[in-house]
C-alpha cells in the first residue's frame, strides 16, 4: 500500500495489484480447481472490490475493479462465467446488498458470485408486463411463512435457477404500487413448475413459471412488507444498466460481425449499404462510449434512469444492425442454422449466424423493460417532462379493471 493510502486506510491500485498477486501465489492457476480459485478470490475481497469486506469486496472504489480484472486476465485465471449468471450478478446481488439482512447477504452472495447457484427473475406476468405494478401473484402470510400463488412469464434461466427474486401482491386493498412485497423464492419448492416458452428462434431460453402454494419463509423477504415496489426499482435500474451498459471493445457486439463481413466480402457491397453501415458504426461507437461514461458515473452512486436510455439504444441498434446484416448477405441471410428445440444456458449474439441475430434481436425491445416504457422513464426522469395522466395511482388494486 502506498504511504498516502496507508495513512487514510484506503485501498489503492497498487495495493489491489499486490493482493491479486498474493492470491495467484497462494492459488496457482495451473494447479487449482476453478471453483476453489473463485471462492478464494471472493474471500479475499477481489470479487467485486466495491462491496463491503466479508462480502467479496474491500470497500474500495468501484473503478478499481478493472485493476484486479486485468491482473487476473493476464495470469489466465478463471472467471465466474458472468453471462451464465448475469441475473444474479447484475440484479439479485445489488438488491440483496441494498435491502438484505446480514444473514441474507452472508448466505446468498458468495455462491451467487462463484456461480454455484444460478438466479432468475420472477417479475413479469401475462397481465403485468409493461405495467408491472398491476401484477396479481398473491402472497398470503401464514405464520412464519408466506404462501404464494400465481404465474410469471418470460423468465430467463428458470430451467437452470436455484433461486429467484420474486415480487408478489401482499395487500390487494392498497393501490397497485404500494401493496407489493419482494421475496427470495426457492426454485426447488414442489409448488414451482417451470415450462419452456419456444421463441421465434426455435429455442426456449425463456420460461413461464407457475407457483402453487409455494411456501417462502419470512426470513427470505427483502425489505419491508408492502415496500416491494421500491426494492424492485433497485433491481430494474441495475438490470437496464447491465443490459445497456455492458463493457465491450470497439466493434464489439452486433456491429462486429457485419463489419467483418463487409471487409471480407467486397462482392456484397453497394453504396446504399455502405452509407447505412457507416451510420450504424458511428452510432454503435457512440453508444459504447456512453456506456463507458455511465459505468464511471456508477462509481459515485447508484444507477439512475440513464440506464434506461442505454437500454433503449441497445435495443434499437441491435435490431437495425441485424437487419442490415441480413440485407448485406442477400439470399445467404435468409438461411438459418438450426430450428431444433433446445433450452440454452445463455444468449450468444456474436457466436451464431446472421439469421439468429436478426430473429433474437426482436426481443431486445421487450425484455428488460419495453422500449415504450423506457421512453416514458427517460422523458419524465431524465428530461423532466410532465408525467402522463394516471387515473389508477390511488385506486385499490382489487378495484382496478382487468
Amino acid at each position: 500500500m502506498t504511504d498516502a493510502a496507508s495513512r487514510s486506510g484506503a485501498i489503492d491500485a497498487a495495493e489491489l495489484r499486490r493482493r491479486t498477486q498474493e492470491l495467484l501465489a497462494a492459488y496457482p492457476v495451473a494447479g487449482t480447481d476453478r471453483v476453489d480459485f473463485l471462492k478464494a478470490r471472493f474471500d479475499v475481497g477481489l470479487a467485486w472490490v466495491h462491496y463491503p469486506q466479508g462480502l467479496g469486496g474491500l470497500g474500495a472504489p468501484r473503478s478499481l475493479q478493472a485493476v484486479v480484472d486485468a491482473e487476473l486476465e493476464a495470469a489466465g485465471a478463471p472467471d465466474n462465467d458472468p453471462r451464465r449468471i448475469g441475473i444474479g450478478l447484475g440484479m439479485a446481488a445489488p438488491t440483496i446488498l441494498g435491502f438484505g439482512t446480514e444473514e441474507q447477504k452472508s448466505r446468498f452472495l458468495r455462491p451467487l458470485w462463484v456461480g454455484e447457484e444460478v438466479w432468475c427473475q420472477l417479475f413479469s406476468e401475462p397481465g403485468a408486463g409493461s405495467d408491472l405494478a398491476a401484477l396479481g401473484t398473491r402472497a398470503v402470510r401464514d405464520g412464519d411463512d408466506w404462501v404464494v400463488n400465481g404465474q410469471k412469464v418470460w423468465t430467463s434461466s428458470a430451467h437452470l435457477a436455484r433461486w429467484a427474486i420474486l415480487i408478489a401482491r401482499t395487500d390487494p386493498d392498497a393501490p397497485k404500487h404500494r401493496g407489493i412485497t419482494y421475496f427470495i423464492c426457492d426454485m426447488t419448492d414442489p409448488g414451482v413448475e417451470v415450462r419452456p416458452l419456444r421463441q421465434i428462434t426455435g429455442e426456449a431460453e425463456f420460461n413461464e413459471v407457475f407457483l402453487t402454494d409455494v411456501r417462502i419463509p419470512d426470513a427470505h423477504r427483502l425489505g419491508e412488507v408492502g415496500d416491494g415496489w421500491r426494492v424492485a426499482q433497485t433491481t430494474l435500474m441495475n438490470e437496464r444498466v447491465s443490459i445497456g451498459g455492458m463493457r465491450i471493445p470497439r466493434e464489439g457486439g452486433m456491429i462486429g460481425p457485419v463489419s467483418k463481413t463487409w471487409r471480407e466480402r467486397p462482392d456484397l457491397r453497394t453504396h446504399d449499404l455502405h452509407q447505412r453501415l457507416l451510420t450504424l458504426w458511428v452510432e454503435a461507437e457512440v453508444a459504447r462510449l456512453t456506456g463507458e461514461r455511465l459505468r464511471q458515473q456508477l462509481v459515485a452512486g447508484q444507477p439512475g434512469p440513464e440506464g434506461s436510455g442505454m437500454k433503449l439504444a441497445f435495443a434499437r441498434l441491435n435490431q437495425e444492425i441485424s437487419g442490415l446484416e441480413v440485407e448485406l448477405l442477400g439470399e445467404e441471410g435468409l438461411l438459418y442454422e438450426d430450428w431444433t428445440m433446445r433450452r440454452p444456458e445463455l444468449v450468444d449474439f456474436t457466436g451464431r449466424d446472421a439469421g439468429y441475430r436478426y430473429l433474437r434481436s426482436k426481443g431486445n425491445s421487450i425484455e428488460g423493460g419495453t422500449s415504450e416504457v423506457l421512453l416514458n422513464i427517460v422523458a419524465e426522469r431524465v428530461l423532466g417532462l410532465p408525467s402522463e395522466p394516471r387515473t389508477d395511482k390511488d385506486v385499490a388494486w382489487k378495484d382496478l379493471a382487468r
